[in-house]
């Protein structure tokens, strides 16, 4: 009774929220672009190359903009910051259905990559961490179990607007959905309750710094910044090329997209495992895992061919693998540096890797031209023991003498 309690009037009812509005966030904001693309660049006689170019420049704020939204929710709380994003993303994809010029168009890109910096995973995580402090882990985990169902939501809602409405009719009613829905929701039902010390003034030397965090800076952060955009690269780069070629090995369209399906269900069963065993585990040890992972999944579908059978086992471990490691990224640098600051931290992190998550696609596909489908997979097997080097690299602080 007490949780019910504390889930829907304590701290606890973050987790109901963000759980709710990052469904919604991800599933307007990254999922619909693959299916609209194709319509919006028709009607304006556009090549699709140029459509996604705008897509990339979102991408690209998100990750300029990332410290600084970290920063202030760390000082102002996600209500405000959140809230506010949300509004910009609206306002983005507004003009988005009635800009007809090419400068106009990728201009509506840079109000949605506002949206992006500050209503995705990394803002919550520096939410949460601001109301729940060093415990935040667990919330974080919940959270990212719940938007790993932004896919099961974003596509099939997206393809019954495209169908009824048209790719801008699909484009308002995302529009109302971050107006009405998500911004009221992140800026009056999101808890202002502190349980880090908000930052000291600029000079100041009274930080109190909890279980002898590191310092986000030096040879540990690069690491782990280093390791996570390996991480989006492969994500980014990698995945986005890999159904293709898939269906290039010789696999109908069917049975692609029916692989193509079991990523997202590996990622909810994984996160829901770590859930569950949330505490137990070092996130370090997690985020070695997973990127080892990765790489047996690539090793194996390179070596053992692009049957069915070991495409299908692919989808499963590469899904579980990238499933934790969205975990990672918001307990690990939680472990490591702290609560104070961690909104600015994680942006730090973030930006790196949503650069090369923008490029990643292009990188690749270009690779995939000029040499061969196996390439995807090399380059794969290559990104993740580069980032299980950096991990390994990793010494995790000790705890502070009790």
């Amino acid at each position: 009774m007490h949780r019910l309690r504390d889930l829907v009037l304590g701290p606890g009812r973050a987790v109901s929220v963000l759980s709710f509005t990052e469904i919604l966030a991800w599933g307007i904001l990254i999922y619909p672009p693959v299916l609209t693309m194709p319509a919006l660049t028709a009607d304006h006689g556009w090549s699709l190359a140029f459509g996604m170019a705008g897509f990339s420049i979102g991408l690209v704020v998100s990750g300029i903009l990332a410290p600084t939204v970290g920063h202030l929710i760390d000082r102002h709380g996600g209500n405000i910051v959140m809230s506010a994003g949300a509004l910009a993303g609206a306002l983005g994809l507004v003009l988005l259905t009635v800009a007809e010029q090419r400068p106009a168009y990728l201009a509506c890109w840079l109000l949605i990559g506002v949206a992006m910096s500050s209503t995705l995973y990394d803002p919550a995580f520096a939410t949460l961490t601001r109301i729940f402090g060093t415990s935040a882990r667990r919330q974080i985990t919940f959270v990212t179990f719940a938007g790993g169902f932004a896919s099961t939501v974003g596509w099939p809602a997206t393809h019954v607007l495209l169908e009824h409405l048209g790719w801008r009719g699909a484009y308002l009613a995302f529009a109302a959905v971050l107006a009405f829905v998500v911004a009221p929701l992140n800026a009056f039902a999101l808890p202002r309750t502190v349980a880090v010390a908000p930052l000291p003034a600029v000079g100041s030397d009274a930080i109190v710094l909890p279980a002898a965090p590191m310092r986000a800076e030096g040879r540990p952060f690069i690491l782990l910044a280093a390791a996570f955009a390996l991480h989006a690269f492969i994500l980014s780069g990698v995945t986005s090329n890999l159904l293709a070629m898939l269906e290039r090995s010789g696999m109908s369209a069917a049975t692609v997209v029916a692989i193509g399906t079991l990523f997202g269900p590996a990622q909810v069963a994984a996160r829901l495992a770590d859930f569950m065993l949330a505490g137990r585990t070092h996130p370090l040890w997690i985020a070695r895992g997973a990127v080892a992972l990765m790489a047996f999944a690539f090793a194996m579908l390179s070596f053992a061919g692009a049957s069915p059978p070991v495409a299908a086992l692919f989808a499963i471990a590469f899904g579980a693998a990238n499933g934790v490691m969205t975990i990672a990224r918001g307990a690990l640098p939680l472990l490591m540096f702290g609560p104070v600051g961690y909104g600015r931290v994680i942006g730090r992190i973030a930006r790196p890797a949503l650069f090369i998550q923008a490029l990643a696609p292009f990188v690749v596909a270009s690779a995939v031209e000029r040499f061969s489908d196996r390439t995807v997979l090399e380059i794969g097997i290559l990104g993740a023991l580069m980032a299980l080097g950096c991990f390994l690299a990793i010494r995790p602080p000790r705890p502070a003498p009790g």
